[in-house]
């Protein structure tokens, strides 16, 4: 085997050796781009973060935030409705439109036009599903997915803040009842009373505060929040429309409109008349005026 031939079969192996890197690297990308575009895309966007176990006391206040594409967002949206009831959720807010991109007005006969609208459907959805169920919820919302943009799962441990309420509303009960003991024994004097009594009102403000907020708490702990915003390709709706009539055609024919050309001029010679008669005084006054003239000249 000469020199040449050596060189020419590394530089077949090489090539070779190259081609079949940059297939490994193609099938690698078309097996990440299947992943977001697959129709089933549960193994995405399901998650288990947070998962609170049986025998744990700690508390999760989870939300979930999920972009993506479907082939036809009415029917999407009145599957994930759908299942929000199934499962014991609710909807909060839903907002279906359709965003207008382009009209095009095409006249394709005297009497018609093509409009050719260009327009996208989204629908930003919040929906709230009990807490054990989100991940079922979201499992089978994934069933719609055509591709998918991005999935955000929030797991926010509240378990600190809401025994921090509970401890202060144990202390503000505490602190009530020896107001309340101190106000029926030793508060005599108006003003005494008065300052008590206002300073229990305000303890038990910051008691309701602090039950307030560990109900809500626990209300957001219950029940997740999904945030959803779906969307379609970009579609076109064509449909022919009657044209409008011109001012052109409603205009009288000539001889209709030499007809109105005479009584026009007929009305106006009436009042050039009408005006001259008006005169009349001064042409009196002028007439009188020229006799009397005559008479004194010739004297």
């Amino acid at each position: 085997m000469n020199k040449n031939t050596k060189i020419v079969l590394a530089l077949l192996a090489f090539g070779l050796i190259l081609s079949c890197k940059e297939s490994a690297e193609s099938r690698e990308a078309a097996s990440d781009y299947s992943l977001a575009e697959s129709a089933d895309s549960t193994s995405v966007i399901s998650s288990s973060a947070a998962v609170e176990n049986k025998n744990s006391n700690r508390k999760f206040v989870r939300t979930a935030d999920i972009k993506f594409k479907v082939k036809n967002v009415a029917k999407s949206t009145y599957v994930i409705e759908d299942a929000t009831t199934k499962f014991g959720g609710f909807v909060t807010f839903t907002k279906l439109e359709s965003n207008i991109y382009s009209v095009d007005k095409t006249k394709v006969s005297q009497d018609s036009t093509l409009v050719t609208t260009k327009y996208k459907v989204d629908n930003n959805i919040t929906i709230r599903v009990p807490n054990t169920k989100m991940d079922t919820v979201i499992k089978t919302i994934a069933k719609q997915i055509h591709f998918l943009d991005y999935r955000i799962i929030k797991a926010d441990d509240v378990s600190l803040q809401m025994l921090s309420n509970e401890l202060a509303q144990k202390r503000s009960n505490s602190s009530e009842k020896r107001l309340e003991n101190a106000i029926d024994l030793k508060g005599k004097k108006l003003n005494q009373v008065v300052k008590a009594e206002e300073t229990l009102d305000a303890k038990k403000e910051q008691n309701d505060a602090s039950k307030m907020q560990n109900l809500a708490l626990q209300d957001q702990v219950n029940f997740s929040t999904l945030t959803l915003n779906i969307y379609q390709d970009e579609s076109i709706k064509q449909e022919m429309v009657a044209n409008e009539k011109s001012i052109n055609a409603y205009r009288p024919n000539i001889g209709l409109q030499i007809w109105d050309s005479v009584k026009t001029g007929w009305f106006m010679l009436e009042h050039i008349i009408a005006f001259v008669v008006v005169l009349w005084p001064f042409a009196l006054i002028g007439f009188l005026g020229f006799l009397g003239y005559k008479k004194f000249l010739k004297k």
